[in-house]
């Protein structure tokens, strides 16, 4: 009997030594397992630095080489930044006119500086307003708008320091376009553990066309993709942090090297975690903004928890799903929904502070006249119940939204950029507004916003690049680009019969670049390749950052107003659905 138990359990275990494991079944995909290394280096891997080669061959010392390293995390990033700053606010003010939605954003923003609400402008209150230098009266009649205020803050915050002029009202969309390159360039460096990588997702960014003309327009789009980008970037921070954290309270062996411990890691308490709170108040701030901030809010908070997750498998706990739900899952929540929620609603203090008798905002005084009575009213004061009438009533207008406009686009041709949205145009004569005397014909003036093309069809590969490297690689950069990029995009697709346009997606452009960025890492070849695996790589790479950058060239007049000849114009409409 022993012997023939003995021989069933050999016999099974062999099985069980012979069937593959999930890792090597994937294999056949392009699976690797990452190599046995210090736990330490596993939790926070260190930033790439250049080989010894480099430097001998500029003829540099070692301490120059460490200085160059030390300075060159925010070093380069302010370089990319100076550069991308000074295309942003190259003639800001042109073209001296309210274009596109600025005709409610721009006005908006100074009502509520000055009212504390949105009102009611006059038909000619664009005309007034450019023809006196901003000096109009605002009025006092409350006008129902569909956003929320934060955004519209911001964009009167320029205006509150430079004037209700065209320069004013973009100054903030500038500053915050401007500081969205910084922060990519860092959460890019963070993300890849190279400084280099890092500086190029900015650079992309600094050069692609839809984030650059929403830089320069007083829209809400690219203000919410800067609090998104924002709270990205402190969710990203705080990984590493409690990471690091981890990895301090792990055992150390005799040969100096950290080892993973089941104990340690499933009750390890990783702290208040400041970053976390930051994110709660960024996308709040989105939220404020937007509402489809909500989204990235959702998606963030999972995406946090796996990461916490996965921070503690790496650890050594065997249960690591149950040590989160105990240690992490609450926190998590109350450092990002409650503040997100709070921040939301603080930023609705002008229309809960203005007059309920029927002179402050829209529907301020609901609650004292149509939504008086009720059981249970009593319950809730009323600039909440008049502020829950009024956000379901906005509600109803956001899904219900149909009206047909010409520049409106379904969310299957963004990525390909099918229909761009004419901000602005103008058809001024030879020798009039910049058209050269000897144009032979009238001029076009166009502000188009339009992403470089080539940039985002090279993009179209990264992302199938990205989903491929966090499905077979289960590389955690690439699952958190996707995040984004999921967050800012699919969401759409529920709403293929409302109007929307191709601007909203610039919310998930930082996404695109970092995902753009990470296969042009992969061009240039992982680490240990090859002196012509290298030269190969470098190549492709940089014939492609430099399509781009010419690419960008090319569609500058369109970005900027500058008027030029009509066949120029008409040259650069690659697609019959750019007219």
């Amino acid at each position: 009997m022993t012997s023939t138990a003995s021989s069933t359990d050999t016999r099974q275990g062999q099985a069980a030594e012979q069937r593959p494991s999930w890792q090597q079944r994937l294999r056949r995909f392009g699976y690797t397992a990452p190599p046995r290394s210090d736990v330490r280096d596993r939790l926070v891997p260190p930033y790439a630095e250049p080989g010894p080669r480099i430097w001998a061959s500029l003829g540099l010392g070692r301490e120059v080489a460490d200085r160059f390293n030390r300075w060159s995390g925010w070093g380069g990033p302010l370089l990319v930044t100076l550069f991308a700053g000074l295309l942003r606010f190259w003639n800001l003010g042109s073209p001296k006119a309210v274009i596109f939605d600025e005709t409610y954003y721009a006005k908006d923003a100074w009502a509520l500086i000055h009212r504390g609400y949105e009102v009611n402008w006059s038909k000619d209150a664009n005309d007034l307003i450019l023809q006196g230098g901003g000096n109009v009266r605002v009025p006092t009649d409350a006008a129902y708008v569909v956003h929320p205020p934060v955004g519209k803050y911001v964009i009167g915050l320029g205006e509150w320091m430079f004037g209700f002029n065209p320069f004013g009202w973009r100054f903030m969309t500038a500053v915050l376009g401007t500081l969205s390159v910084l922060l990519l360039c860092r959460i890019g460096r963070r993300l890849f553990r190279s400084t280099f990588l890092g500086c190029l997702a900015g650079l992309l960014m600094a050069v692609d066309g839809l984030h650059f003309v929403m830089s320069r327009t007083s829209l809400l789009d690219g203000v919410l993709m800067f609090f998104v980008l924002a709270a990205f970037g402190a969710l990203v921070v705080d990984r590493d942090r409690a990471r690091a954290r981890l990895a301090a309270a792990l055992p150390v062996g005799a040969d100096g090297a950290v080892r993973p411990d089941a104990h340690v890691a499933e009750t390890t308490r990783l702290g208040r975690r400041p970053w976390r709170w930051t994110a709660g108040l960024m996308l709040g701030l989105a939220l404020g903004t937007k509402w489809n901030g909500l989204y990235f809010l959702a998606a963030f908070c999972v995406m946090t928890v796996l990461w916490d997750v996965a921070s503690r498998r790496v650890a050594g706990a065997r249960r690591p799903y149950l040590a989160v739900l105990k240690h992490d899952v609450g926190w998590a929540f109350l450092s990002t929904v409650p503040v997100a929620v709070y921040v939301y609603l603080v930023s609705w203090t002008g229309w809960i502070l203005s007059p309920d008798n029927g002179k402050g905002g829209y529907f301020r005084n609901w609650a004292a006249t149509d939504g008086k009575g009720g059981n249970w009213t009593w319950l809730f004061p009323d600039w909440w119940r008049s502020l829950w009438h009024y956000e379901h009533e906005v509600y109803k207008f956001h899904v219900g939204l149909s009206s047909p406009h010409t520049y409106q686009s379904n969310p299957w041709s963004w990525l390909v950029q099918g229909r761009p949205v004419s901000y602005f145009y103008e058809s001024p004569l030879p020798g009039k507004d910049g058209c050269p005397a000897d144009a032979g014909d009238k001029c076009a003036r166009e502000v188009l916003a339009l992403g470089t093309p080539l940039l985002w069809w090279a993009a179209c590969f990264a992302i199938l690049y990205v989903l491929w490297r966090w499905a077979f690689r289960r590389d955690w950069r690439a699952g958190a680009v996707a995040c984004g990029v999921v967050a800012g995009y699919l969401p759409w697709f529920l709403y293929q019969e409302r109007t929307i346009f191709i601007f909203y997606a610039v919310v998930f452009v930082p996404f695109l670049c970092l995902a753009l960025t990470m296969m042009i890492g992969a061009i240039l070849g992982p680490p240990g390749s090859s002196e012509r695996r290298r030269v190969v790589g470098a190549a492709g790479a940089g014939v492609l950052v430099l399509l781009i950058a010419w690419n960008f060239i090319y569609f500058w007049p369109l970005y900027t107003g500058q008027a030029i000849p009509i066949d120029q114009w008409r040259s650069r409409m690659w697609l019959d659905t750019w007219v």
